[in-house]
Order: C-alpha cells, then structure tokens, then sequence
C-alpha cells in the first residue's frame, strides 16, 4: 500500500517541479527526496517522473498518482472542518484573513475587544491583499472588501465601502474642487496589483493618466501620499477620515463603492469561537457602519457642504 506520505511527496515534486522544491515545502532534506521518491518507484515497479528542460515532469502514473493525492487531500481537509465544526467550546486558535488596509484602519480596536471577551481565544491574523482559502484551511474566518466574496462561503455583508475624493486642506488654495475638472490637479494613483480595481478605473476615467504623477500598490501608501501633498486621491472614506491632514473633497461616489463582507466555511460556521467571532466582529463593525459608508462626521469629513458637484475648501 502507498502511504499518504508518498502521496504527498508525488503531489509536492509535481506542483514544485523539483525535489528541492518538494523538499522545502515538505520540511525534509533533498537526500531524503530522492531517496523515498527512488523506493517508491521501485515498488511500484514505474517511472513518476521524466527528467525535462523544465524540471520533474509527472509521467502518466504519475499525473494519476497526483490526481488521487489531490482528491484525498481534499477529503481530508474536509474531515477536519466537521470535526472543527463539532467543538462547542470558545476556545483554541482561530485564523483570521483581512487585507492591510482594513487591519490598520479599522479593525485592530475590533480584534482588542475581542480578545478581552474570548481570552481563551488565540487570534492569528493573515495580511494579504490576496483571498486566501477557506475551503483549504488557509483561514477559518475572512474580512474582505469585495463585490464576489465567494459562492461557497457563509457569512454577511457588513456594509457598504464609500470612497471619496481626499486632499490636503491647504492643497487646492482656497480654491473650490470640483469632480467635473479633475484634470486640473495632480493624483496619487494605483500600482499593480490594486491597478484593476473599481476606484482606479474610475481614477483615470476623469483625471486622465498623464495627471497621475505617483503611483503605490497599497491604500495605506495614497492615504500618505496625498498627505504628504503629493497630489489628490480616491480613498475608502474610513482611510480618509483616519488619516491627520486629509479633507474629503467630494463623495461619496456610488460607482467605487463595494462591500465589506465577514466570512466563514460553512462546516465550521457553528464551531464556538468561529460563530463567537463572526457575532462579536459583526457587532463592532455595524457600530462603525456610519464611518465605513462615509456618513460619520470628523476629522476627514466633506470640508464644507457641498454645492452641485464642488465642495470649497476653508
């Protein structure tokens, strides 16, 4: 019989390409590679692998050894999500998902106050812009910011993300902003991987590329940017409002809009701390729902009323 070990080893050397590939991501030496992926063929009396320009190419057996791998492992992280799902105590690790701009802006006060409810709660936090799987295990809760979060998952829409228009105070001279004339300023714009989103489409629609003078790969870096004085910027209205020297110059805008979203796997939604977690967070973050769709007054609020499509600046 081939042991699961193996399985693993076949699926690592065919996804990695290479033993020291399948090495690093297994945790074991290279020796040890080649050393079981050699018994392992000469029990199963076949070739896994041809050795090509490109690396370890998986021969027939192989690639049928891999698709075995892949459904077991599937299986089996499917086993631990109901055996997850059946604890009733709020206790142990839980892994949550959110990007940086959402941590540092408004969820680090959200996750403290958590924390001081569930004590026997550990929280591991995952930043990445990326979605990380839930169905994988990668994650047991996410926060995302997005328009799909997901047909598998459960969970709910929290609110509705607004964004603006945010410059310095001092930054247009007294003069009044108007969205209709964007082109007449400079702009703090969107690098890849953020360049395809709704905002930096909108962006360039009605500032043209030749006025974005700067460009960051993160929310964090525009918020800073425009700050700075760098040039104007589209921002989450709870970026703006956050960020000391920014006003909100027009918005919120319907067409950048999109969701926060709280997100669970099904199999484990009824696990204590998974559902504790997803009550609690929902909680906090529907007090915050004024400042999310760009509603709350304060610092970072529309500077002065506005007019049609301008707002001055004192």
């Amino acid at each position: 019989m081939i042991a699961w070990d193996d399985f693993r080893l076949v699926k690592a050397i065919s996804e990695t390409r290479s033993l020291a590939g399948a090495a690093e991501a297994l945790g074991v030496n290279h020796s040890t590679i080649f050393r079981r992926l050699g018994v392992l063929e000469s029990q199963l009396g076949a070739r896994l692998f041809e050795r090509a320009r490109s690396g370890y190419v998986p021969t027939a057996t192989g690639e049928e050894i891999v698709r075995l791998a892949e459904r077991m492992g599937e299986d089996i992280m499917a086993m631990e999500r109901r055996i997850t799902g059946q604890d009733l105590r709020p206790s142990g690790e839980l892994r949550v998902t959110t990007n940086d701009t959402l941590l540092a802006h408004l969820l680090t006060p959200v996750l403290a106050t958590f924390r001081a409810a569930f004590p026997e709660i550990r929280l591991e936090v995952m930043v990445s812009n990326q979605s990380l799987s839930l169905s994988k295990r990668d994650a047991d809760v996410a926060i995302r910011a997005s328009d799909r979060p997901g047909d598998t998952l459960v969970g709910r829409r929290i609110a509705s993300i607004a964004w603006g228009v945010y410059g310095r105070i001092d930054g247009l001279g007294g003069q009044p902003f108007a969205v209709a004339d964007m082109r007449r300023h400079n702009w703090v714009g969107f690098a890849e991987p953020i360049a395809g989103i709704k905002a930096s489409k909108w962006l360039r629609e009605r500032a043209g590329e030749e006025r974005i003078v700067y460009r960051v790969n993160t929310l964090l870096g525009l918020a800073e940017a425009a700050a700075a004085g760098i040039g104007l910027a589209v921002l989450p209205c709870f970026i703006g409002a956050s960020t000391p020297g920014l006003a909100r110059l027009a918005g919120p805008e319907s067409e950048m809009e999109s969701g926060l979203w709280l997100l669970t796997h099904p199999d484990i939604k009824q696990t204590a701390r998974v559902r504790c977690f997803m009550d609690h967070v929902g909680r906090e973050l529907v007090k915050r729902r004024g400042l999310i769709e760009g509603k709350a007054s304060g610092a970072g609020a529309v500077a002065t009323p506005a007019r049609d499509d301008a707002a001055t600046l004192a």
